[in-house]
């Protein structure tokens, strides 16, 4: 943007007061102190711009507005939710506009055809309890349950605690509201438990992280909620007995969680909470099973003996609600427990779950080769794990042992036959590892799409691709 006749360009203030003039009703925030607060997500990205300007959209009709304004001026758009992110897909790029979905919060339960038709700044856990409420379940369950958006959760397809028997965010969409590159707003799906009409271009969205469009309205399935769980956590001297130990229960039981933490995240965990866990361990797994009655005494009892045959040190069986939560909020609390312990590279890679102790004591490999701590959280029951890479940014030396080290984590998982990323998404911090994943004809494929959705490159450029 030029002074009209001074052929030179305005000044911040003056482009601030044209976004204005040209958004009527939109929130524009131009100062320093919320630039500097939009431009990260959790996974700090060291490549992050600076936004010129945040954007709070309240409606559908008012982002189509911001779209259409950055197409004609030509200004890339960084849609954001929370920022809870854990692979810079919400980094921000130098002089773009962050379009900060926080104001869009509607939420409404239809409990007779079990649907919500939800905003995407609503939070998870505010979804949870609204559909509590009206006797009803939301699954999807990702740690950041408390403070991240569904819009972003929908974004990245998120997983989480509850995954490995109920799946993740797509298997809950039912429809969205989508606007597109050009400002179009289309709806896809909608109310319906069946849709076969014209490909499935609802869950080409899901897992986009704003790549093809700006998701502003979501329909989700919605299910009765499971009886009481029961709950086993067993502490174990052997990552691999552990891990051998996940693979038999998942051969013989539908848990309805099967949780992992290493030594490392046992310790940075009780550092922080003093939980009482066992400092001693170096692997606890924690099973839930929400079988009705009698159904889930015996499952929990099962698990529990599989914990013992593969020589647990430690196993406790409850039906206390307290005591089973307790657990879970210590799983919930490892990555920011494991945070106060230095800088994070967050990684999500899953593998086929018969490779799971090979992921895992391969990664204790790497950490003990390049001479730093990476801590492995995990959804164990499906082989997603979350390897967290911790280094001092001060430490030049450090910090470039930790990158080696997150490079070879990846082509580990790749190499066992697995992912890149299990339910975090690519965002940023991990496309330099996407061609190698997904191979040059997907990788054409993934162009195709995103050139015919958005030609001129201005959604969240930089991710994925």
């Amino acid at each position: 943007m030029t002074t009209s006749g001074a052929g030179t360009e305005d000044r911040p203030d003056d482009r601030l007061a044209a976004l204005r003039r040209a958004l009527p009703g939109v929130t524009v925030l131009g100062d320093l102190a919320a630039r500097e607060a939009h431009r990260w997500d959790r996974a700090l990205d060291p490549n992050a711009g600076m936004p010129a300007a945040v954007l709070l959209p309240r409606s559908t009709e008012q982002v189509q507005q911001i779209v259409r304004h950055a197409a004609g001026a030509g200004i890339a758009i960084v849609p954001r939710g929370a920022g809870s992110g854990l692979s810079g897909g919400a980094s921000a790029v130098d002089g773009a506009l962050v379009v900060s979905m926080a104001e869009m919060t509607g939420l409404e339960i239809d409990p007779v055809t079990r649907m919500a038709f939800v905003e995407p700044g609503v939070i998870n856990a505010d979804l949870k309890r609204a559909c509590a409420e009206v006797g009803l379940w939301y699954p999807p369950d990702p740690a950041s349950v408390e403070f991240s958006t569904i819009g972003g959760n929908v974004a990245t397809n998120a997983g989480g605690l509850c995954c490995v028997k109920y799946g993740v965010t797509t298997d809950y969409v039912l429809g969205l509201t989508v606007v597109l590159a050009d400002g179009t707003a289309v709806d896809l799906g909608g109310p319906r438990l069946k849709e076969a009409a014209g490909l499935s271009l609802t869950k080409l969205f899901v897992g986009s992280e704003g790549t093809l469009g700006i998701i502003t309205g979501i329909v989700l399935r919605l299910v009765p909620p499971p009886p009481p769980a029961c709950t086993a956590v067993a502490t174990f001297a052997d990552l691999e007995a552990a891990c051998a130990a996940v693979l038999r229960v998942a051969g013989a039981v539908r848990a309805s969680m099967l949780e992992f933490m290493d030594h490392a995240a046992i310790e940075a965990v009780e550092d922080v909470h003093a939980y009482g866990l066992d400092r001693a361990a170096q692997a606890m797994l924690i099973a839930q099973s929400d079988q009705p009655g009698e159904a889930g005494t015996r499952e929990i009892e099962q698990i529990a003996a599989i914990f013992r045959e593969f020589g647990a040190t430690e196993v406790l069986v409850t039906d206390d609600a307290e005591t089973g939560e307790a657990y879970t909020a210590a799983r919930r609390a490892a990555i920011p427990a494991v945070e106060r312990t230095g800088r994070l590279l967050l990684g999500d890679v899953g593998v086929p779950l018969p490779q799971l102790g090979a992921l895992v004591t391969g990664i204790d490999a790497i950490a003990t080769r390049n001479g730093v701590t990476i801590s492995v959280i995990a959804h164990a029951g499906d082989g997603n794990t979350h390897p967290l890479v911790v280094f001092d940014p001060a430490d030049s030396s450090q910090a470039a042992r930790a990158e080696a080290a997150y490079g070879e984590v990846m082509d580990l998982a790749i190499g066992l036959g697995g992912t890149i990323t299990g339910e975090h998404g690519v965002g940023r911090t991990k496309k330099a590892w996407l061609p190698g994943y997904v191979g040059p004809d997907v990788m054409r494929l993934n162009k195709t799409v995103k050139d015919a959705l958005d030609p001129h490159g201005l959604l969240n450029p930089g991710a994925i691709l």
